[in-house]
């Protein structure tokens, strides 16, 4: 029992610091759904898009890049990542241009979330959904296209095999607990 306290308590700072080196961000999203084939210019979907504002307005999205409601970017489950699309409403016939930048969205019968500011020229602010038809414009041509430049995180993980070496010798090390 105590042995299993000193290896947690050993432990706890290795874990802390390799959490810190980490960028990833962690949700509890489900993986996205793989399109069934690669998509090209002038596929097209029809279905029910929603939008979102001010509750992710400065986050990261699943690009790497900060979401901001006043440009027009979408969450698509699987178009890469810088694929323009025409989103129109079909309630009111209006339309606009957007970049995939984000996934989502992960409520079942929803094939699209716009931001804010899509939603406005859109004319779809009033409602929380909308029904739209969806239509590829351009493909990312080059990885660039498809996502931010990310850190290197060569310098964070050279730094782990010592980490990990004297977490190691803390282990083996003869305990000076006394045993109750």
């Amino acid at each position: 029992m105590w042995r299993a306290r000193l290896l947690m308590a050993a432990m706890a700072p290795a874990l802390a610091f390799l959490a810190g080196c980490s960028t990833a961000v962690v949700t509890t999203r489900p993986a996205p759904v793989p399109a069934p084939g690669p998509p090209a210019e002038g596929y097209e979907e029809v279905g029910v898009a929603s939008w979102y504002g001010t509750q992710h307005h400065g986050k990261r999205t699943a690009s790497g890049e900060l979401f901001d409601m006043n440009q027009l970017t979408a969450a698509h489950r699987s178009l890469p990542f810088g694929t323009r699309l025409r989103v129109i409403n079909r309630d009111n016939n209006r339309s606009t241009e957007v970049r995939v930048n984000d996934r989502g969205p992960f409520v079942k019968g929803r094939i699209l979330d716009v931001s804010y500011a899509a939603a406005r020229q859109l004319g779809a602010l009033g409602s929380g959904t909308f029904p739209v038809r969806l239509r590829i414009i351009a493909l990312p041509t080059t990885r660039a296209d498809a996502t931010p430049d990310t850190q290197d995180l060569t310098p964070r993980l050279a730094s782990l095999p010592s980490l990990l070496a004297q977490t190691s010798k803390l282990l083996r090390a003869p305990s000076t607990f006394a045993r109750p």
